[in-house]
Parts: structure tokens; sequence; C-alpha cells
């Protein structure tokens, strides 16, 4: 796998180097086609239950069902006995649902290949918070990473871990850190919860940080860091080898790449106050040359577009929207909407 990883370091920097927000380079990516139309009110929420920050979304093993993580019906779980963990079918249905009273600030959620749901806690309250917690499909827990409700910065602690990430082989990496005063890093630790090393620390240089915000990883084994208050993607290798910096997708909060290697970028927070470069949407586009070739845009001045973001085995893409506290689901404009 490494071998591949160095061959395609030569493509990754030509595509930083090439392909630049507009005003800066030959490519406006604010103004790429949108072949997407939103579904509106897709899932279906039991009687009573409303949406809270639905900040991340990741799709099953089969392909076709989603798994979100949202903020138990509001900005925060803390005190709610609301399930932040939702399964739904291609449907809609829900069909699983589990973690009420285990969450301080629902983040990051990631399935495995195995159909393991891990999450992350962002803030430490009340003995809990500041982990990633391994569940079963069915919502057991089978591990916790980091010390709940205690934030640090060695090998047993998180401070704000922003999302996680398993690779094939059963690797964990954790995005740890959301600005402010918490952390800014990655973790990497072994498929049995053992720490391996960690890069990073707050800043603006290569394999520095400024609010690692979500992870993705593609077909070769390069780890792409949204890299948040920094407007940047960095892609590394495994063991934390800068590789390249992408700036075309805009401020991302939310990464996903898909089986065909086509990356989904979330941009949630630019616009009106900070990088007004770009507009907020999700920019799609091939991890192969990083050309956006997609845009999932609002015309709505202040949209407010989501910050978690995945794509079903259809080409489906889900958006979790915190703002507007909901979740959408966006289909291809020539194709019938699946409700």
């Amino acid at each position: 796998m490494q071998c591949r990883v160095t061959a395609l370091l030569g493509v990754a920097i030509v595509a930083s180097a090439i392909i630049s927000p507009v005003g800066a380079g030959a490519q406006d990516v604010n103004n790429v086609p949108n072949p997407y139309r939103a579904v509106e009110n897709w899932a279906q929420l039991p009687e009573g239950r409303v949406w809270g920050q639905a900040i991340s979304i990741d799709i099953d093993r089969d392909g076709k069902s989603i798994w979100v993580f949202d903020r138990c019906g509001s900005n925060t779980c803390t005190g709610s006995n609301v399930a932040p963990i939702q399964k739904f079918d291609s449907s809609g249905k829900l069909v699983a649902s589990f973690g009420a009273g285990m969450f301080n600030f629902p983040h990051g959620l990631f399935v495995d290949r195995d159909g393991n749901v891990w999450v992350s806690d962002g803030k430490g309250a009340e003995g809990k918070g500041h982990t990633v917690i391994k569940f079963s499909p069915d919502g057991k827990v089978l591990m916790t990473l980091g010390t709940p409700g205690v934030a640090g910065s060695d090998a047993t602690h998180f401070n704000a871990p922003s999302d996680v990430l398993v690779a094939p082989n059963g690797d964990v990496f954790v995005a740890d850190g959301h600005g402010g005063d918490t952390n800014a890093r990655v973790v990497k630790f072994s498929r049995d919860g053992k720490f391996v090393t960690a890069w990073g620390r707050k800043g603006a240089a290569a394999g520095e940080f400024d609010t690692p915000h979500a992870l993705a990883m593609d077909s070769t084994g390069r780890l792409f860091v949204a890299d948040r208050a920094n407007d940047r993607i960095q892609i590394f290798d495994q063991d934390g080898k800068f590789l390249a910096e992408w700036k075309q997708f805009g401020r991302p909060s939310g990464l996903f790449i898909d089986q065909n290697d086509m990356l989904y970028a979330a941009d949630s927070q630019s616009g009106e106050k900070v990088n007004m470069s770009f507009r907020q949407g999700i920019r799609i586009g091939s991890v192969k040359d990083g050309k956006v070739v997609a845009f999932i845009s609002d015309s709505d001045p202040t949209p407010h577009m989501p910050e978690g973001v995945a794509a079903d085995h259809e080409g489906n893409v889900y958006g979790g929207f915190t703002e507007k506290q909901t979740v959408k689901k966006f289909v291809k404009s020539d194709r019938r909407a699946q409700q």
C-alpha cells in the first residue's frame, strides 16, 4: 500500500498547485454544475423526535443504509435521554437507535468494515466526553478511547475529538481538536486501541492544524484531513507524512470518499464572515486529480449548508445540517426522488 501512496504523491502535488479557489487560479469552484436536487423530510423520525444538530453521517457497510449522529434534538446531549445515534434504511425508515444518556457533544461518526459504529464526543462534563467509543451495530460498547470527562494531550486523553476513522487494516485515526485551546493533532491507534503515534500542532504550516474537523481515506490509503480554520484539506500517509495541501474544496467541515474515489467536502462556514472566496455547499471531485466537478449549493444568501456529508453506493448524497438542524438527501436531478 505504501508504494501506491508514494506513486500518487506527484499527482497530488500537481493537483494542489494547479487547482485554486476563485480569483486565485484556473478553476472557479463556486460555479461548477449542480446536478442534484434536495429531497426534503426524507428520514422518518419517531413521533415526538425532532432533529438536533445533525453533525455527522456515514453509510452502512451495505452501501445503502444511513447512520446519523445528532445532538439529541437540540444543540447538546448533556442532560438528555434521547438516543443520538440513528440508522435509517434507504427509504428513510428508522431501523436502529442507541446511545441515550452517553454523550455531551456528539461530533464524528464512522462505520467500519465490520459494521461497527465509532463516534466521538467533543466536550467533557458529568464524567463523560473527550472520548471515542466503538459500538457494535446493535449498540453494545466494544471499546472506549480517551479518559471520560478528562481533557488532555497524551496517549490516553483527547481534548475535543472531532472525528474518527478506521483504516481497512483496523488502525484507528482520531482528529483530536476543535479550535480554541483544544488539541490540534491526529492520533493513531492499533486495532486493539493501543497508541501508535500522533502528529500535528496548532498552526498553518504543512502538518499543522487549526480545527482538524473531519477525516476520510481513499483507496490507496491516503488520509485526508479537513483542516477547517486553515481553509484546506491536508493529505498524509498513514504514518503522518505530509503529502499535499488542497484549497480548492473551500473551508471543509465534513469529508467523505466513496467507493469510486470521489471526494465530497461539505463547506458550512464560508461566505459572509470567513473565506469570502468561497460559497457554502458540498464540493465533489475525484481524489485522483483534485478537480471539483460538481457543487451542491443553495441560492439563499445565508444558506447554512451541511457539516456532515456522505454518499451511498447509488450516488445519492446526504447532508447533516447543524444550523438548520435537519438531514437532507440529494439525488441526481434526472432521477426520481427515492422516498
